[in-house]
C-alpha cells in the first residue's frame, strides 16, 4: 500500500514541476516579446504606432554571436583575406586567400575593408576567389 502512495506521490510531483516549468517559460516569451516591442517603440515611435501588434521579428539571435542583419567585412591581414564582422574588429573567418592572387581593384577595395551585405555574397566571394 505504501508502494502506490509514494508512486503517486512521485507522479503529481513530476507532472506538478512540468506545469511550473511550462507557465514560466510561457511568461518569460511573454515578457521577452513586451520588451521588444516597447524597445521597437522607442527607437522609432512613428512606424509602431499602427503595427505595434503585428509584431515580426527582425533578427535570429544564434547564442548572442550572429544577427540575421549581420554584414561581413573583407579585409587584409599578413598578405591573407579575413572575414570581419560587422563592427570590423571581430574576426568571422581566416582565409587562405592571399591579396596578391587578386584582381588591383579588388584588392583596393580589401584594404578599404570591403562590403559584404549578408553571408550568402560573403561565400559567393569566396567560393569564386579560393583556389
Amino acid at each position: 500500500m505504501r508502494m502506490k502512495y509514494g508512486i503517486g506521490f512521485f507522479a503529481v510531483m513530476i507532472i506538478s514541476l512540468m506545469l511550473i516549468t511550462g507557465a514560466y517559460q510561457l511568461s518569460f516569451q511573454r515578457a521577452k516579446e513586451r520588451a521588444e516591442v516597447k524597445v521597437a517603440e522607442e527607437t522609432n515611435p512613428q512606424e509602431h504606432t499602427v503595427t505595434a501588434q503585428i509584431k515580426e521579428p527582425s533578427t535570429v539571435a544564434a547564442d548572442g554571436q550572429a544577427l540575421k542583419e549581420d554584414c561581413y567585412y573583407l579585409m587584409e591581414v599578413n598578405g591573407y583575406v579575413v572575414v570581419y564582422l560587422s563592427d570590423k574588429k571581430t574576426p568571422y573567418e581566416y582565409t587562405d586567400i592571399k591579396c596578391d592572387g587578386l584582381p588591383s581593384e579588388m584588392q583596393e577595395e580589401i584594404r578599404n575593408g570591403k562590403y559584404m551585405e549578408d553571408a550568402k555574397a560573403l561565400y559567393g566571394f569566396l567560393e569564386n576567389y579560393s583556389s
